[in-house]
């Protein structure tokens, strides 16, 4: 979710694995060892899309650009995906990572034990969460 070219993906991977080495000695057990991944998983992975997010984005020119068909084209599917994906890049870090908790089928016991907030918090927050993303799609389908 945070890296979309596959060489940046292994980038990250790399990255998690050494902070997780360097973190290891001072894992303490109070938790389930994949809980501890994640969340060392989950900082690195939002500590380095806040710093890819700060550079300037850099586009390459092609030839295909200029071959533009005339053809009629339905691109509804993917205006959607895009306002989703704009709705979901301004929600906050921590309703990010609670909705990616969800989508990676995560119940809401283990999205509370790896957030560190308790499970009532965590429903009340993916209330939020989707009423926040229907305003937010609403008001980009109305302008």
């Amino acid at each position: 979710m945070y890296r979309h070219d596959p060489d940046d993906k292994k980038d990250l991977f790399q990255e998690i694995v050494i902070q997780l080495w360097r973190a290891f000695p001072k894992f303490r057990q109070e938790s389930k060892i994949s809980t501890w991944i994640y969340q060392i998983a989950l900082n690195v992975a939002i500590s380095d899309f806040r710093k890819e997010s700060r550079k300037p984005k850099r586009a390459e020119l092609s030839e295909n650009l200029l071959n533009i068909s005339d053809s009629i084209y339905d691109n509804t599917v993917e205006e959607q995906l895009k306002i989703l994906h704009r709705a979901i890049t301004q929600l906050s870090e921590i309703e990010k990572a609670i909705l990616i908790l969800y989508f990676e089928e995560k119940d809401n016991e283990e999205i509370a034990e790896i957030i560190g907030i308790t499970q009532n918090n965590v429903r009340v927050k993916m209330t939020r969460i989707r009423e926040k993303l229907k305003t937010l799609i609403n008001d980009s389908m109305s302008e």
